[in-house]
């Protein structure tokens, strides 16, 4: 169940607006993030935006949703990536002597974080398991995949295998799955393991971390940013109009 007081109703989506120390710890919390990138494939896949409207907590990844939700609400908030998410978790489970399990990406990556994990978090427990890479996996693989985790049974469940995948397969499977938190945070696998390098914590603070990623992986990433940033705007502006267009008219009282 969520908790209200914590959420800002961004068009159709649940944004969580509290910081990470307050996030409200339940069995399966399903944890995703929204992005420009994210709420315009959505609007084109019905599955993806179930998956995103049905986040136990959705946390607002990016910039333009950040000055998307000052223009469509008023409401100043803060962004929290998935790679924010990833660490205080780490942390946290490093202080309590907890455990966690990373689906997704290649054993080479898997390894490589379970290396860095030793020397950063050595009191953490990890757990891995690289699925096959194609779009969709049988009914044995997904079988497979959630024995990999029950068996271990962590207490936060990191999901990496790129959006909407790892979205929709979240949401079809939390109830299967036994771990704490489950959060779906694609390119963090990455970040962690250093083999895709993150941009600078200044361009990050200046909310230029697209410009960093599209600079660093330009033929990957151009579309989302170059193509769907566009797009996102023109979302947000129809929406802002139609807003407009329907808000209630504000009453007046009549004194005799």
């Amino acid at each position: 169940m969520r908790h209200t007081a914590d959420i800002e109703n961004f068009i159709d989506y649940p944004l969580y607006t509290k910081t990470l120390s307050e996030l409200p710890f339940k069995s399966s919390l399903l944890v995703n993030t929204i992005n420009q990138y994210s709420f315009c494939m959505a609007n084109e896949d019905m599955g993806f935006k179930k998956s995103l409207q049905m986040s136990d907590v959705l946390l607002p990844d990016g910039i333009s949703v950040v000055a998307a939700e000052y223009l469509m609400n008023g409401k100043i908030i803060k962004k929290i990536s998935g790679a924010d998410l990833h660490q205080h978790l780490l942390n946290d489970l490093e202080s309590k002597g907890g455990s966690c399990f990373y689906l997704g990406a290649s054993d080479e990556t898997l390894n490589q974080i379970k290396a860095k994990m030793s020397v950063e978090y050595p009191h953490v427990k990890v757990g891995s398991y690289s699925p096959p890479f194609k779009k969709v996996f049988t009914a044995t693989e997904n079988q497979e995949m959630i024995q990999e985790i029950n068996k271990f049974q962590p207490d936060v469940l990191f999901i990496g295998m790129t959006a909407p995948k790892q979205e929709k397969w979240a949401y079809e499977n939390k109830d299967k799955i036994k771990a704490k938190i489950i959060c779906t945070v694609g390119a963090v696998f990455d970040f962690y393991a250093g083999t895709v390098k993150r941009p600078s914590n200044l361009m990050i603070s200046l909310g230029l971390e697209w410009l960093g990623r599209l600079i660093n992986e330009p033929n990957r990433l151009w579309r989302r940013y170059l193509l769907y940033g566009p797009i996102f705007i023109w979302l947000i502006a129809k929406e802002r109009i139609k807003k407009s267009i329907f808000k209630k008219p504000r009453t007046q009282s009549i004194t005799h």
